[in-house]
């Protein structure tokens, strides 16, 4: 029987003793030892009764165990749920409700508050501990080595995964055997990842950047991964020298940066290094070249899309941009009220189809309606443009954009002139009601180490660079600015945080 995402990704490494995971304290899992542990667990999930298309609701730490439950699941047939560990109790009844899930998978310390739920929904729960301890690893244990992989074709449903929520309930996107093949075996092309690579891997993989892109890719690939529980700054200083990539947020990045033991010796072996997940601030690729002579590769997805563009492996990463659409994948952008393209240069909707597009929204068929044309096109709610060497720019969210005094304005141009003003290390501008303007403009800033900006001499610059309109009617310090897991700032949160600042005028 087929099973295409279990025969092209893990399949292919059946019986060999090829690394797969190098382990924090010093294991090494071969390809076959992770393929056994694998079929035990789908011999578990089967044994107690769950049938394909049934949903696995996951939340728990990373580790090789969680990492082969998700092989296990695509194995029998199962639709894999990966949930964000910081998720709140309240959280997760709503995403075990809105899936139906029939099993949920948890960390013992949270099996009291979540028991509750999962028996409201006539759902099994089994435990899954950071250690790889657990009721469900018991039940594995006993198990044969062996699964016959169900049968399932391309356009099955493999995974959900939830949107952030950030304008309102989250959605379960639902992406296929083929959206998450097509992509993985075109980034190994892109990026030029083969048998012998080592990626460093740090990322969580509840989210698709460590789970369909990182590890897909090396699977894929048939490369392997130190594969750590988090990134732990000092582990990965130590264990770079290991490896040829490593796949980051900027975070890890600009940590890297700030320890002078990061250096260009020490990234001497490495091959390629890629950000994604949140946008990267061109003073960091300059520093990390200056650092280290490698240039990031940025690149760009998307939860219901996995990746859609990428800086080139051979020619000009610039920084700034997200480089071009990948092979297979059509990109354009639109009017955001009519739909229509627009010319060369002009800011608009990024919209893209490809084999790369979920098939839509778990039981929200208006939304579904909403943001996925009949013409296969997925309206991102990014806002981008295009270049005249076509290299795509990523302006900020739909939702981020400020009208004001009835003028469009677009943060990202107002953030590029603060975070290159001397002191600052970057900046978040956004809009909040207003009784003249219904909006005006709010420039968050944060200061360097040990740094004292100069608002005035920054209004200036600002005043300088920029239209009237576009000037942010004040500026705020901040030692931080609030992100999400993934590094994305958290513009929702700014905005609630400030949007009474001009009540009354």
């Amino acid at each position: 029987m087929s099973n295409p995402l279990y025969d092209r990704l893990f399949g292919i490494h059946a019986g060999k003793a090829t690394p797969f995971l190098h382990l924090p304290d010093g294991r090494v899992l071969s390809h076959a030892d992770f393929l056994d542990m694998a079929a035990r667990i789908a011999n578990a999930l089967t044994a107690c009764g769950l049938e394909p298309d049934d949903r696995v609701a996951v939340q728990v730490a990373k580790s090789p165990e969680a990492l082969a439950l998700y092989a296990a699941c695509v194995q029998a047939g199962l639709i894999f749920l990966p949930l964000n560990t910081a998720y709140t109790t309240d959280e997760l009844r709503y995403f075990i409700e809105n899936s139906g899930a029939r099993m949920v998978v948890a960390d013992a310390k949270s099996q009291a508050d979540i028991e509750p739920i999962a028996q409201a929904q006539n759902a099994m729960l089994e435990t899954l501990n950071a250690d790889g301890s657990g009721s469900l690893m018991r039940r594995a244990l006993g198990m044969l080595p062996a699964f016959e992989p169900a049968h399932r074709t391309e356009d099955d449903l493999a995974a959900f995964l939830y949107t952030s929520g950030t304008t309102g309930r989250s959605k379960g996107a639902m992406l296929t055997q083929a959206n998450l093949l097509s992509n993985a075996e075109t980034l190994v092309q892109e990026w030029r990842f083969t048998a012998e690579d080592v990626l460093l891997h740090a990322l969580p993989i509840f989210h698709t950047h460590g789970l369909f892109v990182a590890t897909n890719v090396m699977l894929s690939a048939g490369g392997s991964m130190i594969f750590l529980p988090g990134f732990d700054l000092d582990d990965i200083l130590r264990l770079m020298p290991k490896a040829t990539s490593m796949m980051g947020v900027p975070t890890f990045y600009t940590r890297l940066l700030d320890d002078h033991r990061f250096t260009g010796d020490l990234t001497r072996h490495m091959r390629l290094f890629i950000s994604g997940s949140a946008p990267l601030l061109a003073e960091t690729h300059t520093r990390f070249e200056q650092r280290t002579g490698h240039r990031i590769l940025e690149r760009y997805g998307m939860t219901e899309t996995n990746m859609n563009t990428s800086n080139p492996y051979d020619g000009e990463r610039r920084a700034g941009t997200v480089g071009f659409p990948l092979p297979g994948v059509e990109l354009k952008i639109t009017d955001p009220e009519t739909g229509d393209p627009l010319p060369q240069g002009e800011i608009g909707m990024i919209e893209v189809r490809g084999p790369n597009v979920f098939k839509g929204y778990w039981q929200m068929p208006e939304k579904t309606a909403a943001e996925l044309r009949e013409d296969g096109f997925f309206i991102t709610g990014d806002l981008g443009r295009i270049d005249a060497d076509g290299y795509v720019h990523i302006v900020g969210r739909g939702k981020d954009l400020i009208i004001s005094g009835g003028y469009n304005i677009y943060p990202k141009e107002i953030e590029l002139v603060l975070d290159d003003q001397p002191g600052l290390l970057e900046s978040a501008v956004i809009g909040v009601p207003h009784p003249d303007f219904g909006e005006t403009v709010l420039g968050i800033l944060v200061p360097e180490a040990g740094a004292a900006p100069d608002l005035d001499a920054i209004m200036e610059a600002v005043s300088k660079s920029l239209a009237r309109f576009k000037h942010p009617r004040r500026l705020i310090l901040l030692d931080e600015l609030p992100r999400n897991t993934m590094g994305k700032v958290q513009k929702n949160v700014l905005r609630e945080t400030y949007k009474d600042m001009f009540a009354g005028g």
